[in-house]
């Protein structure tokens, strides 16, 4: 019993019930211009004198003219939802990922939005004027036993002295009422908020589409850190083993891998440079990415850390920038694999133009052992398939009797 009384009391007077109670009366505030402008009209009709009459045909025929006013005005000022999911958010106790982001586009959302302003300034003038109103009458209820001074000068009629007692019970039981409704309302208001504040089918699609861009980018970004900095890295560790074995018999040719690992190092740290530069920009428009192209591609194999032997067909300056990038990269991560995989084996390399096509075949020797499958491996020919299907173009790789096996077309028309 005890445990109800306090659940009771805490759904009327709790600090939830509180912060909905005055979600309400902000709500009542709001809609204040609007019955004020709803006097004006009503009261020369009902013949008030006075803006701020007792009279109730004045007060709700203000009221029926002020609620449609307001859904009109709230239908078209798209700021309208952001300023009540702001309130709700604050007041209402919803969880903030049930509202909807951004002022309200589309004509379904602009309709929700101003229910919702209708409802939240209805309810919130009705819960306001009764909280203005009941308090002072339900205080002077409960104190008129103690006044008799008080029931004479409000020229009551006289109350037996066991009526008189049941006054402060009624005064409490109004409060009480007050609060309940207030509680009701404002519980109303919380489940109506998700539906008409949350996000319909076009904010949802449009949120959508805004990840999907953003999973793009940041794949995008992985794909050149991954190709860039992953290739450097196996080009380093490929000629700092070397120069180790070799150390005390070979000084010259340690020295030659030392001045590759640092050139190696100094072109990579440029180039994680410029990639995270783009992560630090905000504008979505200057996350154009430009990275080395196949007019670099000498200086690629000259330091890639394996034999190449590359025959090419067409003018390979021609290709467009970002096919000329892609296929750079693409090239960059199979040289990377073939020396992760195979060492120092040789690598052969075919790139020709093919009528509006740009093919690229590389193979190379598959090592007499397996390799070592490293934990989270395998980005790397699925970073090159992806970057060919951007291009709409395809790639695949894989063993092919005993060489490893890589193949790429690239429309020229291919644009990102």
């Amino acid at each position: 019993m005890r445990r109800a009384l306090k659940a009771s009391a805490r759904a009327l007077f709790g600090t939830r019930a509180g912060l909905r109670w005055l979600h309400l009366i902000l709500g009542g505030a709001l809609l204040m211009p609007y019955w004020l402008v709803g006097t004006v009209i009503v009261g020369p009709v009902v013949g008030a004198k006075s803006l701020f009459s007792d009279s109730l045909a004045l007060q709700f025929g203000a009221y029926a003219i002020a609620l449609p006013t307001a859904a009109v005005t709230a239908l078209f000022f798209p700021l309208t939802r952001p300023l009540a999911v702001g309130l709700a958010k604050a007041l209402c106790g919803v969880p903030a990922e049930r509202f909807a982001e951004g002022p309200a586009r589309s004509r379904a959302a602009r309709l929700r939005a101003s229910g919702w302003f209708t409802l939240h300034a209805g309810i919130g003038a009705l819960i306001s004027g009764a909280t203005l109103a009941l308090p002072p009458f339900a205080v002077s209820l409960m104190v008129l036993p103690f006044f008799p001074a008080l029931r004479g000068r409000l020229e009551l009629p006289h109350y037996p002295a066991w009526q008189l007692a049941l006054f402060p019970f009624a005064g409490v039981a109004m409060l009480i009422a007050l609060a309940g409704c207030a509680a009701a309302a404002g519980a109303l208001l919380a489940r109506q908020a998700p539906v008409l504040l949350g996000p319909t089918p076009a904010d949802r699609l449009a949120a959508a589409e805004r990840r999907a861009t953003e999973l793009a980018e940041r794949n995008r970004l992985a794909r050149e850190l991954h190709d860039s900095v992953g290739h450097a890295l196996s080009a380093v560790t490929l000629q700092a083993g070397a120069a180790r074995r070799v150390l005390d018999s070979d000084p010259g040719f340690v020295r030659e891998a030392l001045a590759a690992i640092e050139e190696t190092t100094r072109r990579t740290v440029g180039e994680l440079d410029s990639v995270l530069g783009l992560l630090r920009q905000d504008d979505d428009n200057t996350t154009q990415l430009d990275g080395p192209t196949l007019d670099t591609l000498d200086g690629l194999l000259a330091r890639s850390g394996v034999p190449v032997s590359l025959s090419a067909d067409g003018d390979l300056a021609a290709v467009p920038a970002p096919v000329s990038r892609e296929a750079y990269r693409i090239v960059q991560e199979g040289l990377s694999n073939a020396l992760r995989h195979a060492g120092a084996s040789p690598v052969t390399l075919w790139i020709a133009l093919r009528g509006e096509e740009l093919e690229i075949m590389m193979e190379n020797p598959l090592p007499d052992t397996a390799p070592v499958v490293r934990p989270g491996g395998g980005r790397g020919v699925r970073g090159i398939a992806e970057r060919a299907a951007l291009l709409g173009g395809r790639a695949q790789a894989g063993a092919q009797g005993a060489v490893w096996l890589l193949c790429a077309r690239l429309p020229l028309g291919g644009d990102r």
